[in-house]
C-alpha cells in the first residue's frame, strides 16, 4: 500500500510540473505572438523595409475597401525602399475596394519603382489591380482577366409563397431599396440596376484600354468577362512578360535601375479583421502548447475567414466565380 502511494504521490507531482510548464509554454507562445503582432502594427512593420531593399507586397484574396491596407501602402511610400514588387492571386471582389486599391497603388508607383507578379490568380478586381503598374509579369499557366462587373442578390419570392408569408412595405418611390428579394424584380429596377451595371463596367474597360494601350478590336476580345492564361493574356496585351519575381525584379533592374544585389523583405500589410490572422495563430500556438494538437490543426485549417469575407461583400462585384467553393 504504502509503495503504491508513493506512486500515486509521484505520479502526481509529475502531472502538475507538466502542467506547469505547459502554461509557461502558453505564456511564451502568445508573447511571441503579440510580439509578432507588434511588428505588424504600423509602428513595427517600418523595421522591415529598410533602405536598399525591395519591399514585397502580397495582395491575396477577396479585396473590398480597407483603409488599414491603403494607409500601410502611403506608408510604404515614403518608406526608404529602392522598389516595390506586388505579389497578385486574387479572383476580385468589390468594385469600389479594387478602384481604392488601384488608386493607392498608382500613387506608389508614382514614388517608386513598381512591377506586379501574378502569381495564380488576377481576375475582375485582382486584374484592375494588377493593370495599376506599367508592367505585369505571370506565370504561363496564371488566370488573367474576367473583365467585367457583376450585381447579384436573391430572390425568394416563390419560397416565402410556398410558406405562406408576404413581406409588406411602404416606401417613397418605386425604386427604393429595390431589388428587395421579397418581390419579383420589376422592369424599372433591372433597368435602373443595368444601368449601374454597364456604367462601371465601362469605367472598367477604358481603365484596361488606357493602362494596356490597347485598341477597340482588342478591346472587345478581351472584355467580354473571360479568363486567361498567363500564355494567352501576353498575346492578347495583358500582360508584359511570362516569369515570376526573378523575372520582375530582372525588369526593375534592366528598366528602372534598380541595384541588381538588393535584398528582397516582405512589407506586410495590415489585415482585415475577418481574416483572423493573429487569432487563429495564436489559439493555435496556444492549444499546441497545452498539448491539445488534434484541436490546434483544427483551428489551423478552419476555412471561416474566407466566408466571412463572402458574406461582407457589399454592392457590384468584380469578381470571378463568386459562388465558387474550393
Amino acid at each position: 500500500m504504502s509503495l503504491d502511494s508513493d506512486v500515486i504521490v509521484d505520479r502526481r507531482r509529475i502531472r502538475r510540473k507538466l502542467t506547469f510548464w505547459r502554461v509557461v509554454a502558453a505564456v511564451v507562445a502568445i508573447a511571441a505572438v503579440v510580439t509578432v503582432g507588434v511588428v505588424a502594427t504600423p509602428a513595427g512593420r517600418g523595421t522591415f523595409t529598410t533602405s536598399g531593399s525591395i519591399a514585397r507586397v502580397h495582395i491575396d484574396g477577396l479585396i473590398r475597401s480597407n483603409n488599414d491596407r491603403i494607409e500601410a501602402l502611403e506608408r510604404l511610400e515614403k518608406s526608404r525602399a529602392a522598389a516595390v514588387v506586388v505579389h497578385i492571386n486574387s479572383p476580385g471582389g468589390t468594385t469600389a475596394g479594387s478602384e481604392q486599391l488601384y488608386d493607392a497603388l498608382v500613387r506608389l508607383k508614382a514614388k517608386k519603382p513598381m512591377v506586379v507578379v501574378v502569381e495564380g490568380l488576377a481576375a475582375s478586381g485582382g486584374y484592375i489591380t494588377a493593370i495599376a503598374a506599367d508592367h505585369i509579369v505571370a506565370q504561363q499557366s496564371s488566370l488573367v482577366g474576367s473583365i467585367g462587373v457583376l450585381f447579384q442578390y436573391p430572390n425568394f419570392t416563390e419560397l416565402l409563397k410556398t410558406v405562406g408569408v408576404k413581406v409588406e412595405e411602404v416606401k417613397s418611390s418605386p425604386l427604393k431599396a429595390a431589388p428587395n428579394g421579397f418581390e419579383p424584380t420589376s422592369p424599372e429596377a433591372r433597368a435602373a440596376l443595368d444601368a449601374l451595371v454597364k456604367d462601371s463596367y465601362a469605367w472598367f474597360r477604358g481603365l484596361v484600354k488606357s493602362r494596356r494601350g490597347i485598341d477597340d478590336g482588342l478591346l472587345e476580345k478581351v472584355a467580354d468577362g473571360r479568363v486567361f492564361t498567363g500564355r494567352q493574356a501576353l498575346d492578347l496585351k495583358m500582360v508584359d512578360q511570362l516569369g515570376d519575381e526573378k523575372t520582375a525584379i530582372a525588369w526593375l533592374v534592366a528598366q528602372k535601375g534598380v541595384k541588381a544585389d538588393l535584398p528582397v523583405r516582405d512589407y506586410r500589410l495590415s489585415p482585415h479583421l475577418s481574416d483572423l490572422t493573429f487569432l487563429r495563430t495564436a489559439a493555435y500556438i496556444t492549444l499546441d502548447a497545452l498539448g491539445l494538437s488534434v484541436i490546434a490543426r483544427q483551428v489551423e485549417h478552419a476555412g471561416l475567414a474566407q466566408a466571412v469575407d463572402r458574406l461582407g461583400l457589399d454592392g457590384m462585384l468584380a469578381l470571378w466565380q463568386p459562388a465558387g467553393g474550393n
